[in-house]
């Protein structure tokens, strides 16, 4: 299994701690690390490597879906932008990454100022003093959670 289906299986069993919410193609889920507050992650439903992969009506559902919960992260976060990815190369499981803008998120590293978060260095994304504790991830969840729901109601 790959690491994205394992993470759907701790969904389904009830035991992943990020889980948001589950949509018609796929479930919401906090980010483990949160140096850009409420990144999320929106994985796919099936195993499938590319979006052409999925049948036509799958797929503009979950493109749809995706652009809600980008809504979502948008309002509960207050993002003046989104970044959306939806890369494969590390998790070939179709899974998209958003990532919520503000300015100065970047820290003005390399004093490059506004830019792609990739710029930022991955060490320090990924340090786990980036990890919300148990608190903060309730909050961040509860926050996602009403978006969507206000959203989908």
């Amino acid at each position: 299994m790959c690491f994205i289906c394992d993470r759907i299986e701790m969904i389904k069993q009830g035991t992943n701690p990020y889980f948001v919410k589950e949509l018609e193609t796929g479930y919401v889920v906090i980010g483990d690390n949160q140096h850009f507050k409420g990144y999320t992650l929106f994985l796919c439903k099936y195993h499938k490597n590319e979006l052409f992969e999925l049948d036509k009506d799958f797929k503009l559902k979950f493109l749809e879906e995706m652009s809600v919960v980008g809504q979502a992260v948008a309002q509960a976060f207050q993002a003046e932008k989104i970044n959306y990815e939806l890369l494969g190369n590390g998790d070939s499981h179709l899974h998209w990454h958003l990532f919520p803008r503000v300015s100065g998120d970047l820290e003005n590293y390399g004093n490059k100022g506004k830019g792609p978060v990739w710029w930022y260095p991955m060490e320090k994304m990924y340090e786990n003093s980036n990890r919300p504790s148990p608190h903060e991830l309730t909050q961040m969840k509860d926050k996602l959670l009403q978006e969507l729901n206000y959203i989908y109601e």
